[in-house]
């Protein structure tokens, strides 16, 4: 029999999770592309087999559009993360999803390098791009 955690009905509605609102600002400089990075040294969520701690390191890269992401709210968006039991690919790919319907950029990768727990460490990244 499989033992069941707190955290597997999550894992099942992750997209449906209800997280913090990512504010943004008007981007004055829409007409051309550049690339704005932005690292989170100090993410933190907890492994959903576990209940332990996962840290990490997530790094947006994205090509604004006519919004760009304001820091404060998303700072705010990671510490959310502190308490919930998801996993590696979940958080990365929720991330990402939020990012996007957030600022709407023209090209967006969130990665997540995720320190060695048990001997293995993850890295996952996700990209998105814009349809003209």
């Amino acid at each position: 029999m499989k033992k069941s955690s707190s955290y597997d009905e999550l894992q099942t509605h992750v997209r449906e999770l209800k997280t913090p609102a990512i504010e943004t600002w008007e981007n004055k400089y829409s007409d051309r592309n550049y690339t704005i990075e932005i690292t989170n040294l100090e993410f933190t969520a907890v492994c959903p087999k576990t209940g332990l701690p996962d840290y990490a390191t997530i790094c947006i890269t994205y090509i604004p559009d006519m919004h760009c992401v304001e820091l404060k709210s998303l700072k705010e968006y990671f510490v959310f993360f502190r308490d919930v039991g998801i996993f590696h690919e979940h958080v990365v790919n929720k991330v990402l999803e939020d990012f996007i319907n957030a600022c709407q950029p023209r090209s967006a990768e969130v990665t997540g390098d995720f320190n060695i727990r048990g001997g293995m460490k993850t890295i996952v990244s996700a990209k998105y791009e814009k349809n003209n």
